[in-house]
């Protein structure tokens, strides 16, 4: 069975032939170029038209990951084929599972924006609308969208992404100048905070370990974060700093362990269910600073998500991973910026979650995690391989104007 597909983006820079030709040779497929106009400059697009002899059988799965490399099937305005979930959190198996980039769907003789886009969901026709469902809030009878017939990416030219947020450029390296960096990112910074946006920031506890914690506190009062993801550690380790000097039983001024320091973790956790939230610590002055103090202080919203490791938890903590997939989804919605803080489950989980045309900055000592993150899809993300701490106090500087 032999398919026509256009092509049209950077094709040589980013081996977007390279890519095709892995898709379709691992399923015993060919294919032939019948056209190719290369850009005359390095900024310019190139289009391809390419035919596609395939397997009857693959073909609909093929097309899909060629669709999500940014191909276009140049079939006309047709409309999708709708089938009906069998049951709840079932759907046929020929499904469109979504990509992060903006989709649209030719429905009613026009094409429809997707709403709620990120990766690894359905299309589901809701009346006049499209929305991407996640496969556990299926219910019996949504008319899914089958197929790659009447679906199209619009994804973003790399020259419109830019803008002020040069420094995205996809790649990871220790050897960036993080002032640079730092100088751009904080720029950038105001700019969505003069318009009113909102900027997410997903952090680890490595933000109390590594000093970085009254530089973010000034971060939030500054109105420079607009919530805080994170999990129940870096909330427990950041009162326990508050309550008693230390984390994890260290103290964080001297480096030295502190005698008997080993259970401090535990009277925090204890000195909130005391009181019985964090917000509560707060109003009856059991909590008196620190990053949780910040955010209720000023309203931030912070979302705390709990693992099978957690000790206590914390009562704000949320066990129930699907309600706080939920509510971290609900935050990133409608952020400009995502800033992730050396956490590598809760970035890539909130990675998964957004569309590709929030600006993502992932900072971590480590560059595996950057790129492992970016593996995962979220190939928005920009890297910055430095202490987080360090990352912090230079960014507050820079947003806040200290010397």
């Amino acid at each position: 069975m032999e398919r026509v597909i256009e092509l049209r983006g950077h094709i040589i820079r980013d081996n977007i032939l390279k890519l095709i030709d892995a898709s379709v040779v691992q399923y015993n497929g060919r294919y032939r170029v019948l056209e190719l106009s290369v850009g005359d400059q390095v900024d310019d697009e190139s289009v391809a038209r390419v035919a596609l002899n395939l397997p009857e059988d693959k073909v609909e799965l093929i097309l899909n990951e060629l669709i999500n490399l940014g191909c276009v099937i140049p079939t006309g305005e047709e409309a999708p084929t709708i089938k009906l979930a069998e049951k709840d959190k079932v759907v046929p198996d020929d499904f469109y599972s979504t990509t992060n980039h903006a989709t649209e769907v030719f429905l009613n003789g026009k094409w429809v924006r997707a709403k709620y886009q990120r990766m690894d969901a359905c299309l589901v026709v809701k009346g006049d609308e499209v929305h991407c469902v996640k496969l556990r809030d299926i219910k019996k009878d949504d008319q899914v969208i089958c197929g790659s017939n009447g679906v199209r990416l619009v994804v973003q030219p790399v020259e419109q992404q830019s803008s002020e947020f040069s420094f995205m450029s996809n790649e990871v390296s220790s050897e960036r100048r993080v002032e640079v960096i730092v100088k751009q990112l904080a720029e950038e910074m105001r700019g969505i905070r003069e318009r009113n946006g909102r900027i997410v920031f997903v952090a680890g506890p490595v933000v109390i370990h590594t000093g970085g914690q009254e530089a973010f506190q000034n971060m939030i009062r500054s109105g420079y974060v607009n919530a805080l993801l994170s999990g129940n550690a870096l909330a427990v380790h950041d009162i326990e700093r508050a309550l008693f000097g230390t984390s994890l039983g260290v103290n964080l001024d001297t480096g030295s362990v502190v005698r008997g320091g080993h259970k401090n973790h535990m009277r925090a956790i204890n000195a909130i269910n005391r009181s019985g939230s964090i917000a509560e610590a707060v109003a009856d002055g059991t909590l008196q600073s620190g990053i949780m103090y910040e955010c209720v202080k000023h309203q931030v919203p912070f979302v705390l998500a709990g693992s099978i490791r957690d000790d206590g938890p914390l009562p704000d903590t949320l066990m129930d991973l699907i309600e706080a997939q939920a509510q971290y989804a609900e935050q990133v919605a409608d952020a400009e910026m995502v800033v992730m803080l050396s956490t590598m489950l809760h970035a890539i989980g909130t990675g998964n979650m957004m569309p590709s045309w929030i600006k993502t900055v992932c900072v971590d000592i480590n560059p595996a995690v950057v790129t492992k993150l970016m593996d995962r899809g979220s190939a928005q993300t920009v890297g910055v391989v430095t202490d987080v701490g360090l990352f912090l106090t230079m960014l507050d500087k820079e947003l806040n104007g200290k010397n």
